[in-house]
């Protein structure tokens, strides 16, 4: 009975991967990350995010670097010992919208990233993440780096 139960939920399961939908009890369901993407994506553009407000200082936020074109800050809900953002202070909701006029600013993301790692003493290495849109489980319409480390990283990562 129980080897019949299995091989049913193991089908149901594969049939809701198929048709593109997670097993609630999977890492991150939809009281998770990836339900506040869901939300996330309804509400696009209705109101300032949450890293428009922490660039104008109307949030607070442990920031490890500022220039011109970005911030860097701590992640409230590490996910890592180190798991810091890097975020352009232009508001770029996702990177599927970037252009070739945003080439210079991506790079210089990435170059700050790198040195802000080393900085965090991320000698071993570290993992970068930007999550795009519904599916990717952005949950702030404003573009951002996810560094994350001081630990081994597993993969695949979800």
């Amino acid at each position: 009975m129980a080897a019949v139960l299995a091989r049913g939920l193991a089908r149901a399961w594969v049939a809701r991967a198929r048709a593109g939908q997670r097993c609630r009890c999977a890492a991150g369901g939809q009281d998770g990350e990836v339900g506040k993407a869901q939300r996330a994506a309804a509400e696009v553009g209705t109101e300032p995010t949450i890293f428009s407000r922490i660039i104008a200082r109307s949030v607070p936020a442990t920031i490890l670097y500022e220039d011109d074109e970005c911030l860097v800050f701590r992640d409230v809900a590490p996910q890592a010992p180190v798991h810091f953002l890097v975020i352009p202070k232009r508001p770029i909701p996702r990177l599927s919208l970037v252009g070739p006029q945003d080439a210079q600013l991506l790079g210089h993301l990435m170059v700050v990233a790198a040195r802000t790692a080393q900085a965090e003493g991320l000698s071993d290495g570290y993992r970068l993440v930007i999550n795009d849109g519904k599916h990717g489980a952005q949950s702030v319409y404003h573009l951002h780096l996810h560094v994350l480390g001081g630990r081994q990283m597993s993969w695949p990562p979800g």
